[in-house]
């Protein structure tokens, strides 16, 4: 028996004094203490889809700004008084926390990653990192649209509580060098993420148009017409297959935010706006699916009231489908943006008709496979009114998307929106600050724009060329 114990003894000594660390002890072997680059771009793409395809009065509430939907119990937002929730402060939030700094995080280990491959995997790698750098240029770029000056040099630095706010020209100046570096980095036959991308399943030459079509709206927030004509010789968007839609799925956690906000929620809050009902026209292919035909004819709830919802004209069903893809960018956009140009006479562009024309029939065949040549008839353009026929036809192509339907409608002031009688007094009437710039195109383009913030602001140009926020 003595023996017995004595070599228990012996063997639990010998065991403690040959490894003294329990520190793998406590380590849960399921759980992951690193996380891949794919995983973190792609929860940063949903992230950032489902931010913008929202509709929560905590988070987005643009599709209340353009005046496409208004509320039915809780109008506060619909009435421009985002105080009591700060929808701004939610917005804010989930663009820094859960996009743009999933992002850097991607392309930290990317680059790590980098550092030991061989050269025959190195440009696969690269298109990683070029469409991580493009979609964070895409959420800054809407984060300057939507509050000006931002956090960019200082941001994302967790030992900065207190990043600096940056000029919102100078942002832009630097997301120009970005995406360009980005698209220059691209190899077009290589792969990127695969399964992990899903909005273009990582095909990379969808990413280059992408990132050329944003070039040419950022190009034209800012009238620079070098930049227009650089994007659209680097390819743009030139059918509705290239569309930015993220594939949402009939099951969460990848489910539509819409349809969790209209039907998961069991919640009636929202209606078609009477703004949106009186402007579009019932000979439009799109008024069948946009709106729901629970009241004939459509009648729209009034903006910014109170509203019954079994009284005034709901959303279409393709809305409450759990699987609606979330469209971000698409072909109607990018021909309405042209369209512009031309009119502006940025970037050699010309026939601004003709891009009136397909981005009207985009949208059309986009929601309802065809069937526009009968509605164009109806809306001829009107050269010498354009920014009412592009504005307002652009605003109706852009329904659901509110962010950049609100954008739209602060570019052209069209169509004439109003502030209901409920609104915060700080809506001021509703009234847009339209976009300026100087008339002499070597003014607009500046000189080595890409260099410097004062080669497009300062003394360079003597107009605001953002809108007051």
């Amino acid at each position: 028996m003595m023996k017995k114990i004595i070599i228990i003894i012996f063997v639990l000594v010998f065991t403690v004094s040959c490894d003294n660390d329990f520190s793998d002890w406590n380590t849960d072997p399921k759980k992951a203490t690193v996380v891949p680059a794919s995983t973190l771009y792609s929860n940063a793409q949903r992230n950032l889809v489902r931010l913008m395809r929202d509709q929560d009065v905590n988070t987005n509430v643009f599709n209340f700004l353009a005046q496409y939907w208004t509320a039915t119990t809780y109008p506060d937002e619909a009435s421009y008084d985002f105080g009591s929730r700060d929808t701004p402060g939610g917005f804010w939030n989930i663009m820094y926390r859960d996009v743009l700094n999933d992002l850097k995080e991607a392309n930290r280990v990317l680059l790590v990653e980098k550092e030991g491959l061989v050269a025959d995997l190195v440009p696969a790698k690269d298109n990683e990192i070029a469409v991580v750098n493009i979609l964070e240029v895409y959420a800054f770029h809407v984060l300057v649209d939507v509050f000006g000056d931002v956090p960019y040099t200082e941001a994302l630095d967790i030992e900065n509580s207190a990043p600096k706010y940056d000029d919102d020209a100078e942002i832009y100046a630097a997301l120009f060098i970005k995406l360009d570096a980005a698209i220059a980095m691209m190899d077009t036959d290589e792969g990127s993420f695969g399964s992990a991308d899903f909005i273009y399943d990582g095909k990379v030459s969808s990413w280059k148009k992408f990132a050329n079509s944003l070039k040419l709206r950022m190009a034209m927030r800012v009238k620079n017409g070098t930049k227009v004509s650089e994007a659209i010789a680097g390819g743009v968007f030139t059918s509705n297959g290239d569309n930015a839609a993220f594939a949402f799925t009939s099951s969460d956690p990848y489910s539509n935010p819409l349809w969790e906000n209209l039907v998961q929620s069991g919640r009636h809050d929202l209606l078609v706006a009477d703004t949106f009902t009186d402007i579009m026209s019932s000979a439009d292919p799109r008024a069948s699916v946009f709106m729901e035909s629970n009241v004939s004819p459509y009648e729209g709830a009034p903006y910014g009231a109170n509203n019954t919802y079994s009284e005034f004209t709901q959303l279409g069903e393709a809305f409450h489908a759990p699987d609606l893809e979330g469209l971000i960018f698409d072909y109607a956009e990018v021909e309405f943006l042209l369209a512009e140009a031309a009119e502006r006479g940025l970037g050699g562009v010309t026939g601004a008709e003709s891009h009136y024309n397909s981005g009207i029939s985009a949208s059309i065949d986009y929601w309802t496979g065809g069937g526009s040549a009968a509605y164009l008839a109806t809306v001829p353009y009107d050269a010498g009114n354009w920014e009412n026929s592009i504005g307002t036809q652009k605003w109706l192509a852009l329904y659901s998307r509110g962010f950049e339907g609100w954008s739209s409608w602060r570019v052209f002031g069209f169509p004439a929106l109003a502030a209901p009688s409920s609104a915060h007094a700080d809506a001021g009437g509703l009234v847009p600050v339209r976009y300026t710039y100087p008339e002499d195109e070597a003014e607009r383009n500046g000189d080595n724009y890409e260099a410097a913030s004062s080669a497009i602001g300062g003394d360079k140009l003597t107009t605001k060329i953002f809108w007051d926020n």
